[in-house]
């Protein structure tokens, strides 16, 4: 039976606001070459953009898939197209038009590049954008909205599920909101790939970890689920282990035994 672990980003492997030698700790690249030279497979399940991912773990981490922008957006290791979705550019604008006058900082994913509304520091490509009308041509898999508080990104994420919830569906992410189209997510994602992964390699174990409650999805999708000590309660209480790094996740399932 074929391993495969889908892992969160942000607060789960990468850590933006840690010191730049632990931003991406050395300890998890190193595990995560160990678990795939095993013959398992390690892949991203995300709510940011391909490229929002690439700066950061190219040359470091060669995930086996990127399950991106809440699962609207999924590509192989090798950035091929596995599935996609986008929203609807009516709500896109309405979002925008609602959201942007109020000063949160938005940023949509077009094809798994970023736009924005006004130029930030950021390592990668991105596009600054004034609307809907000069994004780039292709699907819009994401928007995100950088709220100021966990208050605001609860009450307007049930603001844009209370609207616009027939065709979009709003995950608060601890003050971020990503708005992916109706019936996709992070568990949604992953079960898709897990279907196509069982064509080519027949039985799959999933395996899952996540620190927030966008993550929720994804660690109810799979068969072991992990989060860590500083996710909130609710997390805590439905994944199956509690750990204190994905280190030690990666650990406990390549040393599972699993009947074939």
């Amino acid at each position: 039976m074929k391993k495969v672990f889908a892992s969160d980003f942000d607060g789960t492997l990468y850590f933006y606001k840690a010191e730049e030698d632990r931003k991406l700790p050395a300890e998890n690249v190193e595990k995560i070459r160990e678990y795939q030279k095993a013959g398992n497979l390690f892949g991203l399940c995300t709510g940011r953009q391909v490229g929002g991912l690439t700066p950061f773990i190219t040359g470091k981490v060669k995930p086996d898939f990127m399950i991106t922008s809440s699962g609207s957006n999924i590509v192989d290791g090798s950035f091929q197209e596995i599935y996609r979705r986008g929203v609807d550019p009516e709500v896109a604008d309405a979002l925008i038009r609602e959201m942007n006058p109020k000063g949160f900082r938005l940023t949509l994913d077009v094809n798994g590049d970023i736009c924005v509304f006004r130029k930030m520091d950021y390592p990668g490509k991105y596009y600054v954008i004034t609307g809907i009308e000069d994004c780039p041509e292709g699907l819009i898999h994401q928007v995100s909205i950088h709220t100021e508080s966990l208050e605001d990104a609860a009450r307007y994420a049930k603001w844009v599920n209370d609207h616009f919830g027939d065709r979009v569906e709003a995950f608060q992410n601890v003050v971020e909101i990503d708005i992916a189209p109706r019936g996709c997510s992070k568990g949604k994602g992953v079960l898709l790939l897990k279907e196509k992964m069982e064509e080519r390699y027949g039985p799959i174990r999933l395996y899952g970890i996540g620190d927030s409650i966008n993550d929720l999805p994804l660690l109810e999708a799979s068969d072991v689920s992990y989060t860590f000590p500083y996710a909130p309660s609710e997390v805590q209480q439905r994944a199956d282990y509690v750990v204190e790094t994905i280190v030690d996740a990666l650990d406990h399932s390549m040393k599972e035994m699993v009947q074939e």
